[in-house]
């Protein structure tokens, strides 16, 4: 794999022009990227642990919506003594990812590319462009058939029966939906990118639709109950969407890089006759 480590001085560029490495620079590679945003996580996470009251009130919402309409008791229950703590620590955990998303998604496509000439930089701003909106998108669609997705379960208990949610059960069920969508509404980006640095051609993505199709689908039946059909299918579709998006992208850019390639031969031909002719 073609790649030059952030503190590769110039003078190995010059020794070493294709920039490769060996497993044990890749190892070395690869932590230095993962302290990298395992500290940027950290201080997220220390600034999240001071909005968990307003993320256990946005996500008890759902809870107090069944109990206004229910007959019986719907309520969350705290059934450990650390539970509360323990369950500040993850949500505090999650709003951390989610904060520094910038950080750890440039140092995953660095570590991905961290070979880029200085014309394919813009691929950075690209990525981080169209990654961190889409991270932060999936993360809302989440949010947003949460609330659906208890509603549905909700309906299989009786009316007048009482229902007890175990609070870590509960809050790990939610944000895990939350981070998972984030993570898989990046992938097609990650795709069109490594289409752009001529690892992956538009034909050979398009040629996995299929997988693309069943993976999307076992992703929402996974992340959703099996008795949602409409939040496994809400949640699908944009994943769907997003893929042929990049393949769109993808094809179009394998397009005109055939086009500038066959320029390019042309315009050597054509001063390979004419030194001929000199």
């Amino acid at each position: 794999m073609a790649a030059t480590p952030r503190n590769r001085s110039a003078t190995s560029r010059k020794r070493n022009p294709e920039g490769r490495m060996r497993l044990v620079e890749h190892l070395i590679e690869f932590r230095n990227r993962l302290i990298i945003s395992a500290i940027a996580i950290a201080i997220g996470m220390v600034a999240g642990f001071f909005l968990t009251d307003i993320v256990l009130d946005l996500i008890r919402r759902p809870i107090e919506t069944l109990q206004e309409t229910r007959e019986g008791r719907v309520s969350i229950n705290f059934g450990n003594v650390t539970t509360g703590f323990d369950l500040r620590l993850q949500i505090a955990l999650t709003l951390g990812i989610v904060v520094s998303s910038p950080v750890w998604l440039y140092q995953t496509w660095m570590f991905l590319m961290p070979g880029l000439k200085k014309g394919e930089r813009r691929y950075i701003i690209g990525f981080l462009g169209a990654a961190i909106p889409l991270f932060l998108g999936g993360v809302a669609l989440g949010f947003i058939l949460m609330p659906r997705m208890i509603e549905v379960m909700a309906m299989f208990v009786p009316e007048k029966d009482t229902v007890f949610y175990d609070a870590k059960t509960y809050y790990s069920f939610v944000l895990t939906l939350c981070l998972a969508v984030g993570v898989a509404f990046v992938v097609p980006v990650i795709l069109v990118m490594l289409n752009f640095a001529g690892i992956l051609a538009g034909k050979t993505i398009l040629g996995g639709w299929r997988w693309a199709i069943l993976i999307a689908a076992l992703f929402g039946g996974i992340s959703t109950p099996a008795a949602d059909v409409l939040s496994m299918v809400l949640l699908m579709l944009p994943m769907i969407a997003l893929y042929f998006a990049a393949v769109g992208i993808a094809l179009l850019h394998d397009k005109r890089q055939a086009k500038r390639d066959a320029k390019l031969r042309e315009n050597l031909l054509g001063s390979s006759e004419m030194s001929r002719g000199d």
